[in-house]
């Protein structure tokens, strides 16, 4: 089965995007789900979170969009076992100039991604902060988009936004995609900010909003620095534990979203095994010597070969 492929995508910076992403990829992989965590900001940072330096690297994301180099060619193990990254670099700022002129620009990633989609089960693609070709390019590759968002007034003005971004793309490039939830993040149960800031969000988006949240934690703040995700840095923390259970969460929904397929799938060819065949049927009819005998229609007829 094809992977499964997530956008983390807000155009406000600052929200835990890569956070999640970094964090997210890392819970799915201890899951033992095959996963690749794809890094198309040229910050870079989702790479550098799992160790991957970009003084490492001579290949990276700029490359697989711009060059159409495999994108099998640039990706790096990771200190989990599941968990593979393709890095980015700051060369990956041209591209949105580069690709300009470039015809189907919009799906440069999802041709990319064709052969290495059925090696995984889960892709996780880091979007940067702006609504600009590479974050076009990530959510016309994706099915799903996890939308986090911070807990505070100012990270609300843009979403009606992206909201419209993701609804032109779902008409005009990707009929597939879906907003998989938004993503309370950074949030501080002692903070009455907070807790406005979730009230509004569920008002307008009602089961859109993910029921965990990530709270503002130290441990997910300082893990990126031993280019760890949380997971290995301190597994026991809150902002660990936070994004173990939202990667529950999604297989979950996943799991019974795909039986769900199958049993239609499988009632579907139950009902084409089933169509009646009007050459199947045997007539009675009533032969000279006045005794009954059965024939099928047309037998005189010779019945052409499918070839």
């Amino acid at each position: 089965m094809a992977a499964k492929v997530i956008a983390i995508s807000n155009q406000k910076g600052g929200v835990g995007k890569t956070t999640t992403a970094i964090n997210l990829a890392a819970s799915l992989a201890a899951s033992e789900r095959r996963t690749l965590l794809i890094d198309m900001d040229p910050q870079a940072n989702a790479g550098s979170g799992l160790g991957v330096l970009e003084t490492e690297t001579s290949q990276d994301m700029y490359h697989v969009l711009v060059d159409e180099t495999p994108i099998k060619d640039i990706i790096f193990h990771s200190d989990l076992d599941y968990l593979h990254v393709a890095p980015s670099s700051q060369e990956l700022v041209a591209a949105e100039v580069e690709l300009v002129s470039v015809i189907g620009r919009e799906a440069r990633l999802v041709e990319a991604l064709e052969s290495v989609r059925n090696n995984y089960d889960y892709i996780i693609i880091d979007c940067p902060p702006a609504l600009g070709v590479l974050t076009v390019n990530a959510l016309t590759a994706s099915q799903g988009m996890i939308i986090p968002l911070q807990t505070e007034y100012y990270a609300l003005e843009g979403l009606g936004q992206l909201m419209k971004t993701v609804d032109l793309i779902q008409r005009r490039l990707n009929c597939d995609l879906k907003v998989e939830g938004i993503l309370l993040t950074m949030f501080d149960q002692r903070n009455n900010l907070c807790h406005e800031v979730e009230s509004d969000v569920r008002k307008s988006f009602g089961d859109q909003v993910f029921q965990i949240k990530i709270p503002r934690n130290i441990r997910l703040a300082e893990a990126p620095s031993f280019g760890k995700p949380c997971l290995l840095y301190d597994a026991a923390s809150k902002g660990a534990l936070s994004y173990l259970e939202l990667a529950r969460v999604l297989t979950s929904r996943h799991n019974a979203e795909d039986k769900k397929s199958d049993i239609k799938s499988l009632t579907k060819n139950e009902l084409s095994s089933t169509v009646h065949d009007p050459l199947s049927d045997q007539i009675p009819i009533q032969a000279n010597h006045g005794q009954r005998k059965t024939k099928t229609p047309n037998s005189q007829a010779e019945i052409p070969q499918v070839t």
